[in-house]
């Protein structure tokens, strides 16, 4: 039994890398409602920290996330109001992760499964152990992952997200990686090196101009092609405005490494 002083989330920063891990690790670290909260408020606080470049979320115990807390739910059946107010809350916290200036990394050992493969989609990179499994088994259960499916259907597909989602099975990592869930495979002692050069190399970039790319990406990913274009293009010209660019193109010109000034 968890100890009352426990905390749901726990936070580490080194580097301007902070690591977010989920501490509920002898459940696979369910989407309880105080998790999500937990998490809702770290990222709140990493957001608003400029000194944080790069953000990697990661799991304790045997697995990353197995989804949504079963028997909290169960508990609450017959309250629509709070079950209503769980998957608003969830939903919520998915969208936070796009719209962080930061970069965020999942970092995935074990299971991902339900809200955790959702959760695994809307990172904006994700690293997998080779022993890493992945499934969308909400329909084994008689609850159908309608709101993973939004997150892992922009990821892999339709008829892929289907599949997941029609038949609850697992996928493994190299059919993730395949499939575009996942950015990278690594044998599971290689996972920590991974992720760690991942960030080191966007920490090495310019952070306003990747703020400013990030919340583009996302806004124009579900606009239509002119509405995309009218956007990105504006974002462009922004991004031509900044010191960093500036200075970056005058450093890829003569041939040395830029000195950003957004730190």
């Amino acid at each position: 039994m968890n100890a009352p002083e426990q905390l749901y989330v726990l936070r580490e920063d080194q580097d301007a890398l902070a690591t977010i891990t989920m501490n509920r690790g002898e459940r696979f670290n369910p989407l309880s409602s105080e998790m999500i909260l937990a998490l809702c408020q770290v990222f709140d606080a990493i957001a608003q920290d400029k000194s944080v470049r790069v953000v990697v979320l990661q799991g304790n115990g045997r697995g990353f996330c197995a989804g949504h807390d079963l028997k909290e739910m169960q508990a609450h059946a017959q309250d629509s109001a709070w079950i209503t107010q769980l998957f608003r809350s969830c939903s919520e916290l998915m969208m936070r992760i796009t719209r962080m200036p930061q970069p965020v990394i999942a970092k995935i050992h074990g299971i991902a499964t339900a809200a955790g493969c959702q959760l695994t989609s809307m990172c904006d990179l994700a690293v997998a152990s080779d022993d890493s499994r992945f499934a969308l088994p909400g329909v084994n259960i008689g609850l159908f992952c309608s709101t993973p499916a939004v997150g892992v259907a922009r990821n892999i597909g339709r008829k892929r997200a289907m599949e997941m989602l029609l038949t609850g099975e697992m996928v493994d990592a190299s059919t993730a990686l395949a499939w575009g869930l996942v950015n990278r495979v690594v044998p599971a002692a290689q996972l920590d090196a991974e992720v760690g050069r991942l960030a080191e190399l966007i920490k090495s970039k310019s952070a306003a101009a990747v703020a400013m790319g990030k919340t583009t990406f996302y806004q124009q990913i579900e606009m239509g092609l002119a509405g995309a274009y009218t956007v990105a293009g504006e974002t462009m010209t922004c991004n031509m405005g900044l010191a960093d660019t500036a200075e970056g193109i005058d450093a890829f010109l003569t041939k040395r490494t830029p000195q950003w000034a957004h730190r």
